[in-house]
């Protein structure tokens, strides 16, 4: 698809260079975007308590304690979700209340929030931060979890020393929603994005690698983030878009990569970024693209869910920047 020239330019102007059929349909897109009603009302929201208050910076001598506090707050909403009978939530409450769970932060309330930690941060040499797209909640929480334990296992195949830190710390847009087609939800996001990688480099190891892995809506989040985000990498899976023009316009100083697997519907979005009714609609230039400038690496055939399935070219390229080894990298 074609790719914006300025976030400032009206409708009409972006889509008046391209055919009448394809202008015809990206309008009808953006509009159907803003003007559908959402696919289903909101559930009634579910009890939980207050997140565990932080009495003692987090520090690497005090990362236990958090945990502890966090898996208890988990087991409190899961009794309270279970008491407003929820059983789906009070399940998922339950799962990240276990003993062998390293919950950084936990809030059940509404959507819910949660930042998980798979390894030892305290030893951590390479640590990767997965940043999730639209649909994600702590009731398919289980879901990220999978993505986060699979490139966890990568990870260890080659390196003792790693970490992977699931950061459910935004609420996420549907995927039918208006939400989703600005980025709102990122700009709220960013502020906490930032200050999760500046914690992480407070309880790792001096010099740790640190990679952040953005799918689908979290490239958003991502792209928005990334002036002033203390990381070293930045991979864009299943990428809308990032608002950005180009790697450059993220003013960044870590290195961009992006990949789309072949059986990635997001390829037909269209990477435009618009003015409509008064709200900017659409996320720009495809991050694939030679015009935005990023380290296209191989995705093979991964379809929108896919890109951490075991096994797949993209985990295992995922893996690779997480572990500071570009040159082993395969390109797309």
């Amino acid at each position: 698809m074609g790719h914006p020239r300025s976030a400032a330019r009206s409708r009409d102007s972006v889509l008046s260079r391209r055919p009448r059929p394809l202008r015809t349909l990206l309008s009808a897109l953006l509009t159907a975007a803003l003007v559908i009603p959402l696919a289903g009302a909101a559930r009634p929201g579910i009890p939980a308590p207050a997140p565990a208050p932080l009495t003692t910076p987090l520090t690497p001598s005090t990362l236990n304690a958090a945990y502890a506090a966090n898996r208890e707050n988990a087991a409190e909403a899961a009794r309270m979700a279970a008491a407003h009978g929820d059983p789906h939530r009070a399940a998922a409450d339950r799962a990240l209340a276990s003993p062998s769970r390293r919950l950084l932060a936990f809030d059940g309330r509404g959507e819910g929030r949660a930042t998980e930690v798979l390894g030892d941060l305290t030893r951590a040499r390479h640590i990767a931060v997965l940043v999730p797209g639209s649909d994600t909640s702590l009731d398919t929480y289980g879901r990220f979890h999978r993505a986060a334990a699979a490139l966890h296992g990568e990870l260890t195949r080659h390196h003792a020393r790693v970490a992977v830190v699931a950061w459910l710390g935004y609420t996420t847009p549907a995927t039918v929603s208006t939400t989703v087609t600005t980025a709102a939800r990122a700009d709220e996001a960013a502020p906490g994005l930032r200050a999760l990688v500046r914690l992480l480099h407070t309880v790792s190891p001096a010099g740790a690698h640190l990679s952040v892995l953005c799918h689908s809506y979290g490239s958003v989040v991502c792209g928005r983030a990334a002036p002033g985000l203390d990381a070293d990498d930045i991979a864009l899976v299943g990428s809308p878009g990032t608002t950005a023009d180009s790697v450059a316009a993220l003013r960044t100083r870590a290195r961009v990569w992006a990949a789309r697997g072949a059986g990635d519907w997001v390829a037909d979005v269209p990477h435009v970024r618009a003015g409509l009714f008064g709200t900017t609609v659409g996320f720009g230039t495809d991050p694939v693209s030679p015009a935005f400038g990023a380290r296209v690496f191989d995705a093979a055939g991964a379809d929108h869910s896919g890109y951490f399935t075991p096994g797949s070219a993209s985990l295992a390229n995922l893996a690779r920047i997480t572990l500071d080894t570009p040159s082993e990298v395969t390109r797309g």
